[in-house]
């Protein structure tokens, strides 16, 4: 199909109520840009990119800092680790990764673990400052180290501490980083370039879109960090919340072309990655057998938890090993992972989709509508495919 002005790529003629709303959503965002991949049984259906990655123009190969959406890859790593026997689910971490045994940490399970409810979320305990944040290796022996709080066995988001502690996990059964994972878990065996944790590596084709708007400067505010700081000893989501995400000084880490966030690995907020590059993990995840097994897969979807998280202001998440529901129409039934600003990847394992949207827009008056953007991106997906089986079914019949 014809593209929209400014809008480069590719997009089946079923997916141009999409293609529309990508041209008028990101395709006139200051100094930004943003791309979006929708696979059907592992073919790509729809590749489309538009604006700015900073430096220049977004090209196909521009892959971007998509935060969260981070976890699910971790998670993938942990899986391909399962599948190999290597890991069991039911497991407790202790017993692969002795020092978590730590302060009454010993009977905590990969499960727990993997679905936010091992008490280990809390910032403030393990670190004093952002340099200590990206510090990896030093943030893996303190959540070894740490003592979990009030809320485990309670779903409660781990916004930083999940990409530690499967780093750590992994690394005490594998010997090796999560970087170095993601690379020979995911990148390698699926074929692609565009997954990195932090900074890709010299030479290689995925090129990182630097971050556009305001970023989190506001929370540098000296009023407003005080008051964050003292909202982390309310009880409740927003004390679980701040507990969480804050910490006096961390939003530097994300400041400059450069940001120090990409020389770190941060598995649960700095992957880099291109659009395809998260379609063509989600379509793994749900449907090759060449990359996971069945029963694998069939872990991975289960819902671990009904309960509302507490750290994220008592939504209903219903936490998978790694992975999260949305309530959006033509998403229920599928899993993935959202990040801060809204970048994603996603699986609707029913209708072999498989999406990936990323984009390096972060300012903090508009991040909720950029946070919404699965909202209005996956039911239009969805929409697409239903078109594209019902003229499957018509070309069927006339064949006939």
């Amino acid at each position: 199909m014809a593209l929209p002005d400014g809008v480069e790529g590719f997009a089946a003629p079923e997916y141009a109520p999409l293609v529309k709303a990508f041209a008028r959503t990101v395709g006139h965002r200051r100094d930004a840009g943003g791309a979006l991949a929708v696979h059907r049984h592992g073919i790509a259906l729809v590749h489309i990119w538009t604006g700015s990655a900073g430096a220049a123009p977004w090209t196909a190969e521009t892959g971007a800092l998509v935060f969260s959406a981070t976890k699910g890859i971790t998670s993938a790593v942990l899986h391909r680790l399962a599948d190999r026997g290597l890991l069991d689910y039911t497991a407790p971490v202790a017993e692969y990764w002795p020092e978590f045994a730590a302060r009454d940490k010993g009977a905590i399970t990969v499960r727990q673990l993997m679905s936010h409810r091992a008490g280990l979320y809390a910032l403030a305990p393990l670190a004093r400052t952002a340099a200590e944040v990206l510090d990896h290796l030093l943030m893996e022996e303190r959540l070894a180290a740490a003592k979990p709080d009030r809320l485990l066995g309670v779903p409660t988001y781990h916004a930083l501490t999940y990409g530690w502690l499967l780093a750590g996990l992994a690394r005490a059964i594998t010997g090796r980083g999560m970087a170095e994972l993601f690379r020979t878990e995911v990148a390698e065996p699926l074929g692609i370039d565009g997954i990195h944790l932090g900074r890709p590596p010299l030479g290689a084709p995925t090129v990182t879109a630097h971050l556009a708007g305001t970023h989190l400067g506001a929370l540098a505010n000296p009023v407003l960090s005080r008051l964050l700081s003292g909202t982390r000893v309310l009880p409740g989501g927003a004390g679980a919340a701040a507990r969480s995400l804050f910490l006096p000084g961390l939003e530097q880490v994300l400041e400059g072309p450069e940001p120090a966030i990409l020389d770190t690995e941060l598995g649960a907020g700095n992957g880099v990655c291109t659009a395809p590059g998260l379609a063509t993990l989600y379509g793994a995840l749900a449907a090759d057998d060449a990359y996971l097994s069945e029963q694998t897969r069939t872990a991975l979807r289960r819902i671990e938890t009904y309960r509302l998280d507490h750290g994220l202001f008592y939504a209903p998440m219903l936490w998978r090993l790694g992975y999260h529901s949305l309530p959006v129409p033509g998403a229920t039934g599928g899993f993935g992972h959202v990040g801060l600003g809204g970048c994603f990847g996603w699986a609707e394992p029913r209708l072999g989709l498989s999406v990936g949207f990323v984009h390096n827009r972060l300012s903090l008056p508009i991040l909720p509508l950029d946070m919404s953007a699965a909202a209005w991106i996956l039911p239009l997906v969805v929409t697409g495919a239903r078109t594209a089986h019902r003229a499957d079914r018509a070309d069927a019949a006339a064949a006939a």
